[in-house]
């Protein structure tokens, strides 16, 4: 099974929270899509094509599982789309926001994320909800 981490690229600290999810999804038996590590950054605007079709070919169109980590004032427009794809498509989706509930952050963090799929607080509760969809 394939797990296709999603989430904000810009910062350190996003990336190495990406990466310790990545982390935990293998140690479950998981390959992992992580897209800054598999593809890339877009540099310039020659960029975006490969990228593009590096996430969907490389990257969601065989993934079992997308975990969308949802940080931050703002999910990132690629995190969205990402979701959004997920969901036209029928993959399962876990959402992980660290740094406040998903109540308290329902007027920008969207009504429409929020109900199509679980979201939990923790690397450790995230190990709980992908050992579900495991089974």
């Amino acid at each position: 099974m394939k797990v296709y981490i999603a989430g904000k690229i810009g910062t350190d600290t996003e990336r190495e929270t990406l990466e310790k999810i990545e982390v935990l999804c293998k140690s479950l038996g998981f390959q992992t899509f992580l897209p800054h590590r598999d593809i890339g950054f877009a540099k310039t605007m020659e960029d975006v094509d490969t990228i593009f079709k590096g996430d969907i070919t490389e990257g969601l169109e065989d993934a079992n599982l997308i975990v969308a980590l949802l940080d931050g004032l703002h999910v990132g427009a690629g995190t969205a789309w990402e979701l959004g794809y997920a969901y036209a498509k029928g993959i399962p989706a876990i959402g992980i926001k660290t740094d406040e509930s998903p109540s308290d952050a329902l007027e920008y963090l969207s009504a429409i994320l929020i109900a199509s799929m679980t979201i939990v607080n923790s690397l450790d509760q995230l190990k709980e909800e992908i050992m579900k969809i495991k089974e």
